[in-house]
């Protein structure tokens, strides 16, 4: 069974650097920023949610362990955030290694983080997923998760 592990620093600093590249990256494909100026907008927005890095107040890092496999699978970021008179586990990122993927560890980190969630005293689970990541909205779907928001786009340009 998944665990999580709080994150060390060398894994956090490996995580930041991917995080940031890829975040920059979905916000190019879901049309928000140009190709230009993604990297920079990307590293602003990383740098204002974590002044602190790995020890930014009330976000918490976790690498995905299995016991039987000696390496991380994968890693999950949260923070402990306000919302409608209660505090949320607003999940900002989770990731599973491609050679871990189709596993069910994802689920299985989904559910480790709500028995952290309970045990931390917060009312429910939050996240965002960009409308092009199929899987992950099918993943959530599966889980129990509702829609909340929708933004929609559709180009008039040929």
């Amino acid at each position: 069974m998944l665990t999580l592990t709080p994150m060390t620093e060398p894994e956090f600093q490996t995580y930041y650097d991917m995080a940031v590249a890829d975040y920059a990256q979905e916000h190019v494909r879901g049309g928000q920023w140009s190709a230009e100026e993604a990297p920079e907008a990307s590293a602003r927005e990383f740098k204002g949610l974590l002044p602190d890095g790995l020890h930014t107040a009330n976000n918490y890092f976790f690498s995905l362990r299995v016991p039987e496999i000696d390496v991380p699978v994968g890693m999950l970021w949260f923070a402990d955030r306000p919302a409608g008179g209660n505090h949320v586990a607003f999940i900002y990122d989770i990731y599973i290694e491609p050679a871990y993927q189709r596993r069910g560890y994802a689920s299985q980190a989904i559910q480790a983080l709500e028995a952290e969630a309970r045990q931390m005293g917060l009312s429910e689970i939050r996240l965002h997923v960009f409308g092009h990541n199929l899987a992950a909205r099918a993943l959530y779907d599966k889980l129990g998760f509702e829609v909340t928001n929708v933004m929609m786009r559709k180009s008039v340009m040929p």
